[in-house]
């Protein structure tokens, strides 16, 4: 043992007899951090791994950089700071237009998204002032 020569194994403190109870008190202390100081994304559902953006060719032309992003999932869940319905989503998009000047909102909407969803989305979003991008991916090949 490496402790041997100089004889340090003899200058160390004893184990202490029991901690049990800190087992406790930090078990404790994380409920109480995630109930207080907890986020809601942190059990929240998000976007699982099959979201897939619909493919467009020039996509890449039309591309824009916004100020706001929001999800929309083909089961109708919208998520912009947390999960949305419609009604929420309105009110989203007021407070946020009040935040800048010119407000940009894109949307990125999954393949299998309703065009009566997306549309209800885009005419809230213009009643609210936003300019609106909607997301799109370059096709595999590119055409490059």
């Amino acid at each position: 043992m490496i402790t041997r020569p100089l004889d340090l194994a003899a200058k160390l403190r004893r184990e202490p007899r029991n901690f049990d109870f800190l087992f406790f008190v930090n078990g404790g202390l994380l409920l109480f951090f995630f109930a207080v100081f907890g986020s809601r994304f942190v059990l929240a559902p998000g976007l699982g791994v099959d979201f897939k953006m619909p493919e467009m060719t020039g996509a890449l032309a039309g591309a824009a950089p916004t100020e706001r992003v929001i999800s929309v999932l083909p089961s109708g869940q919208i998520f912009a700071d947390g999960l949305l319905n419609m009604a929420q989503l309105r009110e989203w998009l007021k407070v946020e237009a009040k935040k800048s000047k010119q407000p940009s909102l894109l949307v990125r909407a999954s393949v299998g998204v309703p065009v009566e969803e997306l549309a209800d989305i885009v005419s809230a979003a213009h009643a609210a002032r936003f300019r609106v991008v909607i997301g799109a991916e370059e096709p595999a090949g590119g055409g490059r």
